[in-house]
């Protein structure tokens, strides 16, 4: 994320600060120091710890900052876009929440789709912003897959995460660990069917266990709000109308998912789906020439290739008469 924001930006011949989330502050350091023995001269590239009540607010709301590119939660990147109308009209770029959907198709391998499944969910502990937590599981392989899901969270490995064979590490944080235990009991209380895990792990740490939800209905909090945690929730729908319109049923527009062997479906879904990305039989797949960002809620602006480079420039059109020119 660090040289995600920083390397267009210095390409295209800016001075940075970097505010760093507050969870995280180390990271963007040590990076900096790296940046540093590389050769980036000194006051090229800033670091600034601190919380975004105070640091953030500031460099948001700064006169003599030309622009910002924020990536976090929905609500803060309101809190910027209004600090900027209220400065020197700074242009911004969001990068923001999801509630992905991953459309899984009745003619998909189930155990590839199991395993897709797995990775858009649970890499990073469920901390990513892309995560396809809304798996829509057709209904001529939806018992199947539950079963084969269910059966592969329980293979998953939780614990320190720098230790060989660990798969899922810890929540952030506190607060981002009782919140999403929160969630999954709204899923409950909700009348999800919670099909495995739930629950915390140990008694030191902010472990959770990798969860599933089956029957799981589009007006839940589980389907509609970003749980940014280990949660699946598993969806069944007929036909390929049903699932573009429940696919777009959320404020977010970031990213999705297919699955499935017909490639004039997976055209046509995609071209459907209000998301920034989609993934079509993968998931989680960058590259530095590859726009990333979101629609309606998840964001303004894209990141990598030249869309990321287009960010930081600005275009300025020069006129100059030609008294003496022959052509005139």
């Amino acid at each position: 994320m660090f040289f995600l924001k920083i390397s267009p930006a210095l390409a295209c011949g800016c001075t940075i600060v970097i505010k760093s989330a507050e969870q995280t502050p180390l990271v963007a350091l040590y990076c900096a120091h790296l940046a540093k023995e590389a050769g980036i001269p000194s006051g090229v590239l800033n670091v600034l710890s601190g919380f975004g009540e105070t640091a953030g607010a500031a460099i948001s709301s700064h006169m003599d900052i030309d622009k910002i590119a924020f990536t976090g939660s929905t609500e803060v990147g309101r809190l910027i876009m209004e600090a900027s109308a209220k400065s020197n009209l700074k242009p911004v770029t969001l990068e923001l929440g999801g509630k992905s959907p991953l459309i899984i198709m009745d003619d998909a391998n189930v155990d590839e789709a199991v395993n897709l499944a797995h990775l858009a969910v649970y890499v990073n502990t469920g901390q990513v912003c892309c995560a396809g937590s809304r798996v829509f599981v057709q209904e001529g392989i939806y018992d199947e897959f539950l079963k084969k899901a269910v059966a592969r969270a329980k293979q998953q490995v939780v614990g320190d995460p720098f230790k060989p064979g660990v798969h899922q590490g810890p929540q952030i944080d506190r607060v981002q660990y009782e919140k999403v235990l929160e969630y999954i009991q709204y899923g409950k209380r909700e009348g999800a069917n919670l099909l495995t895990g739930g629950s915390h792990l140990g008694d030191k740490g902010f472990y959770i266990e990798p969860t599933i939800f089956s029957d799981v209905k589009d007006d839940m909090k589980i389907a509609q709000e970003e749980i940014f945690g280990p949660v699946m929730s598993i969806l069944k729908f007929k036909t390929v109308e049903e699932v573009i319109e429940r696919g777009n049923k959320t404020i977010y527009g970031l990213s999705a998912g297919i699955v499935t062997k017909n490639i004039n479906i997976a055209n046509r879904i995609s071209r459907s789906l209000r998301a920034g990305v989609v993934w079509i039989n993968c998931y989680m797949v960058f590259s530095p020439d590859c726009p990333f960002g979101g629609y309606k809620m998840s964001g303004i602006g894209r990141e990598y290739g030249s869309y990321g480079l287009e960010n930081y420039l600005q275009v300025k059109c020069v006129i100059t008469p030609l008294q003496e020119s022959p052509w005139l």
